[in-house]
């Protein structure tokens, strides 16, 4: 990722064709709202995005053709309206499938939520580490996307799973991410999290993965990397269209916050 301020929308499409959740709405239309979204976030100032089919579930870990299918439609169409926003690739829960959605749009990162390391619990069973996959992918393509991952995000249920510090470091220095997703509860805990991690990983970029409010992202983004938004602007329920005036509140704090640390770095 660039050195600009990341902050960053997640940007998540209507259930798709295909989904047990879509009610007949056509991809045209899908992609056509998604769109309209994007635009509005540009125009108040976002860095860019993140692509997620987040509405498409439940789903199994292995994403289907239509998935890949749909989500490169829509990542390249992205890629070709925004060329200067950053562009992030998250396939719910096939990481894999996002680095080929990526590799496609020519995207600049994916974000591995579920799952790069371990083994957590779905609501369709177990999810397993991807990261051998995602690594023998890369070199299959000759890639050089970032991988960016969750250190055991803050929602899920992770089986036998070390401290969440000490899975971070594993998945930088064993499984060669380039960059991770960490947050906390909420404000207190992520900033005690980053404030563990930093002297043990200081040159990784750390995005703060969730729990982002537009009343602590100010604190927060004076010490994170970067941020990801959704259910905050979207009035606590992610099938919400964005509240522009919190989108706008929000990324006001956040580049408050970012210019704050810069100044005083």
């Amino acid at each position: 990722m660039s050195e600009r301020s990341r902050i960053l929308a997640m940007l998540q499409p209507e259930a798709m064709p295909g989904s047990y959740l879509n009610q007949g709405r056509r991809f045209p239309e899908i992609a056509a709202n998604l769109m309209a979204e994007a635009r509005q976030l540009a125009e108040i100032g976002y860095d860019g995005f993140i692509l997620q089919n987040m509405h498409d579930g439940p789903l199994r870990q292995q994403a289907q053709p239509q998935t890949l299918t749909f989500m490169t439609a829509l990542a390249v169409t992205l890629r070709k309206t925004f060329p200067d926003k950053l562009l992030g690739i998250l396939v719910n829960w096939d990481g894999v499938a996002s680095l080929a959605v990526a590799e496609a749009a020519q995207a600049d990162f994916i974000r591995v939520e579920y799952l790069y390391t371990g083994l957590s619990v779905s609501l369709c069973g177990l999810v397993e580490g991807q990261c051998a996959e995602i690594l023998e992918l890369k070199k299959k393509l000759g890639s050089t996307m970032p991988v960016y991952a969750d250190a055991q995000e803050v929602s899920g249920h992770f089986l036998g799973a070390p401290d969440k510090i000490e899975e971070a470091v594993r998945i930088v220095q064993r499984a060669y991410a380039d960059g991770l997703f960490l947050s906390g509860k909420d404000q207190q805990e992520s900033l005690a999290l980053l404030e563990k991690l930093r002297p043990k990983l200081p040159q990784t970029p750390v995005i703060l993965g969730g729990r982002a409010t537009g009343d602590n992202i100010y604190e927060l983004m004076k010490v994170y990397d970067g941020v990801s938004v959704a259910t905050w602007i979207k009035d606590g329920d992610m099938r919400n269209p964005v509240n522009l005036d919190k989108a706008r509140f929000f990324y006001n704090e956040a580049r408050r916050g970012w210019l704050a640390r810069k100044n005083h770095g």
